[in-house]
């Protein structure tokens, strides 16, 4: 990273001139590799990632072998900031989704900097919130609603963090990530194309008719939106 300037990571980009250069020194850069198992449940987190590009989700298991999404984080927001406030294992498998780059920060170094650091302990904290939103209403969201309004709000979110470009996501990946079985997912992605509204080809997803997307996804896409903003770009 040369001179002062400053990844393309919200988190980074929001830190006062002050935070930032006692971390910049810190800060290695990663591939984001698609697949790649950053920490596991269970795993101390030794370091923090914050996504320039890309997708990481954090996902948990069930006994009999299923997996659901709980959040989604990219560009937006730090992967294991649960580890700078308790020194207890993840509660989740962070899994690269969508590869991309990341600034990579050890968490001694990053808890450090925040005890001396009241703006940085509230920006973390922030962030922290905006993740147990996801989590909050993901949980609300499996119990309740169809795979179609469900599929199309993960996609619109990933879109998002993607700012606009081709997701590159196998129905296989998808359907772990919903917690549901392949063919739903199968079923579902055909219908969202005969109406128009994705083009799926080869393993990438591109969304062509963004208005009709948002129509079929469920009320949780607006609302978790609406409440991360309000954390995330707080004054």
């Amino acid at each position: 990273m040369s001179g002062s300037s400053r990844p393309s990571n919200h988190l980074l980009q929001t830190l006062p001139a002050a935070e930032f250069e006692l971390l910049r020194p810190h800060l290695a850069t990663v591939e984001l590799t698609k697949e790649t198992v950053l920490f596991e449940t269970g795993a101390l987190i030794s370091e923090v990632y914050l996504p320039h590009s890309g997708v990481v989700s954090m996902i948990v298991g069930f006994a009999e072998g299923e997996t659901v999404e709980v959040a989604k984080i990219g560009r937006d927001s730090i992967v294991g900031t649960t580890a700078v406030f308790h020194d207890g294992p993840s509660l989740a498998d962070a899994v690269v989704v969508v590869p991309g780059i990341a600034s990579i920060l050890a968490t001694d170094r990053l808890h450090a900097v925040m005890q001396g650091s009241c703006t940085l302990r509230h920006l973390l904290i922030r962030h922290q919130q905006a993740l147990s939103v996801q989590a909050q209403q993901a949980a609300t969201c499996h119990a309740s609603h169809t795979v179609e309004s469900r599929l199309a709000r993960w996609l619109l979110h990933a879109r998002e963090l993607c700012e606009g470009g081709p997701l590159p996501l196998t129905q296989e990946s998808l359907a772990q990530l919903l917690g549901v079985r392949r063919n739903a997912i199968s079923i579902v992605a055909h219908a969202f194309q005969e109406a128009g509204l994705i083009r799926y080809s080869r393993g990438n997803i591109e969304i062509i008719d963004l208005d009709g997307l948002q129509k079929a996804a469920c009320e949780c896409y607006a609302a978790v939106r609406t409440q991360c903003d309000r954390l995330l770009n707080a004054g």
